[in-house]
């Protein structure tokens, strides 16, 4: 046999590398863990830019204990969110509908107004 047979827990014998390495993964999914970095470009001491660089790798149970649950309000990654989304926007229709119906036409566009994203 060769080399790598005599080492039956290193990476190159097969042993049981397989076990640590969803160990390791369990035990950071369990634990979490940060990476943190900034990559900054200066040009004669003038600042030209910054990219803050932060990573969280952690399991969605971990993640949830450290506040961290964003996914569950981006309507891009959530059928919840997107319901909730919807559901608004149907409610500020039919608020609108009603203000025009009532003959209050000021009213309605006052609130289509706020809605309505400022481009400046």
């Amino acid at each position: 046999m060769g080399p790598a047979s005599s080492f039956p827990d290193s990476p190159l014998g097969g042993g049981s590398s397989g076990a640590n390495l969803a160990d390791i993964l369990e035990r950071v999914l369990d634990k979490g863990i940060v990476i943190a970095g900034d990559i900054r470009i200066n040009l004669l001491d003038i600042e030209l830019l910054t990219i803050k660089l932060r990573l969280i790798v952690a399991s969605v149970d971990k993640a949830k204990e450290m506040g961290i649950d964003w996914w569950e309000h981006d309507p891009a990654l959530s059928s919840g969110a997107r319901h909730k989304e919807l559901a608004e926007e149907n409610a500020e229709l039919k608020r609108r509908l009603a203000a025009l119906e009532s003959g209050d036409a000021h009213e309605a566009l006052d609130t289509a107004r706020r809605r309505e994203p400022r481009h400046e």
